[in-house]
Order: structure tokens, then C-alpha cells, then sequence
């Protein structure tokens, strides 16, 4: 697992879905981009492609803006003969990212832990990857950035793929993972090892019904 340098700009959830719907919303609806507050906060609240689901209100979304307004991570933009003002993200030019690079990340803040697969098929119009490899190369520029923006978590046992989880709110889910792989003993089981486990598991199911029913013929001679 990849270890986390701590970060100066922990980010709360809101702040953190927020900035993925900018990202996400830039890249399926350019034309309605940079977007309103009122759109910001339905694309916060939207049912699909979201997990956590959040309902949030237009003042807390108002207030989030203006935190990462603060932090330089999201701009204000006044556009000629418009009456309300339009937000715009800046995780581009904060963290030098390209745009595969951004998709994978924003897919992450949007979506949780995933694998590189799950990554590559819901990216979507954010980016087209060709390729699971090419979802793994840009996660690994991700977590050799400084502090990281991504993680390698522990292999789940009796997985195969990795998987990922942006670091933007802090080093906490590497904490969690730890803790569950200390309860599994962190060590993915080969498939062979797991048939023996389930056969042995079977046999011994099977002897403790023969044990039963021996003991319920006993108890029923006593009644004939």
C-alpha cells in the first residue's frame, strides 16, 4: 500500500463533491460551463454516479464555494450580460494535471473506491481510456505526486485488482483499511487454498448433521 504524505488542504466531503461535479460538469456540458450555483447543486444532489448520494442545499453549496474559493481551488467568473455569477474549478492548474490524469481523479472523488477497471468504464466523456493500463499509469503519476492525491489500498482477500482512493480528505481510509486487513490478516488466499478451506468447512458441516441426527433417533426410541 502506498503510504501519504499529510496534506495542508484537507477537504471535507461537500468541498470534495463539489469540486468532482465542476470537473465532471466541464467535461460532459462544456457548452453550460462554467456553471451557476443552481446547477452546481443539482449535480451535487444527482442520484446516478454518485456515492456517497447527498442532498445539499444552495447555501451550503454557496459556502463551500467560498471556502475553496480561499483555498485557490475554485474561481468565481462574471460573464458580460450575465446576472448570476458562474464557478469554475482550478484542480488543473493547481495540481498540474492533463486530462486523463483529472478524469481519473475526479472519478474517484465522485465514486469512492474503485479499481482501475471500474475507473476505466464509468470515466465515460470525462476521458476515453483505451486501456486498463493506461487507468493505472495515470493513477500511479497521481500517487507519486507530492503530498499524493491517490492511494494503493491493500489488496481486499481473494481479489485480484487493486484498488484506489483519492487522498483529498486525508490519510483516514488508509486507517481503515489497515484495520480490515488486520482482521483478514491483509493476505489474499490462492483460489486452491480456498476450495480446501471450503471442503474442509463442508465435511465438517456434514459430520456435525450426521452427530444430530444420530442424537434425534436416540431421543425418538425414547418415546416408541
Amino acid at each position: 500500500m502506498e503510504t501519504a504524505g499529510q496534506r495542508d488542504d484537507i477537504l471535507d466531503p461537500f468541498e470534495v463533491r463539489v469540486l468532482a461535479v465542476l470537473a465532471e460538469k466541464e467535461a460532459l456540458i462544456p457548452d453550460n460551463y462554467p456553471l451557476s450555483l443552481n446547477a452546481l447543486t443539482n449535480g451535487c444532489n444527482q442520484l446516478s454516479s454518485r456515492d456517497p448520494v447527498m442532498s445539499i442545499s444552495e447555501e451550503t453549496v454557496q459556502d463551500v464555494l467560498e471556502r475553496l474559493v480561499h483555498k485557490k481551488l475554485v474561481s468565481e467568473v462574471r460573464q458580460a450580460g450575465a446576472r448570476v455569477a458562474k464557478y469554475e474549478h482550478r484542480m488543473r492548474m493547481k495540481w498540474s494535471l492533463e486530462q486523463d490524469k483529472l478524469a481519473v481523479l475526479a472519478i474517484l472523488m465522485l465514486r469512492g473506491i474503485q479499481t482501475p477497471g471500474e475507473i476505466r468504464s464509468r470515466s465515460g466523456r470525462l476521458h476515453d481510456f483505451s486501456s486498463v493500463a493506461d487507468v493505472e499509469t495515470c493513477l500511479q503519476f497521481l500517487i507519486d505526486k507530492f503530498p499524493p492525491l491517490v492511494a494503493r489500498l491493500a489488496r481486499a482477500p481473494g481479489t485480484k485488482e487493486s484498488r484506489y482512493a483519492h487522498l483529498l480528505s486525508g490519510d483516514e481510509i488508509l486507517e481503515q483499511q489497515e484495520v480490515a486487513a488486520s482482521f483478514s490478516g491483509g493476505v489474499e488466499i490462492p483460489r486452491q487454498d480456498r476450495v480446501t478451506q471450503l471442503e474442509a468447512e463442508v465435511a465438517r458441516l456434514r459430520s456435525e448433521v450426521d452427530r444430530l441426527t444420530e442424537q434425534f433417533e436416540s431421543f425418538k426410541k425414547q418415546f416408541d
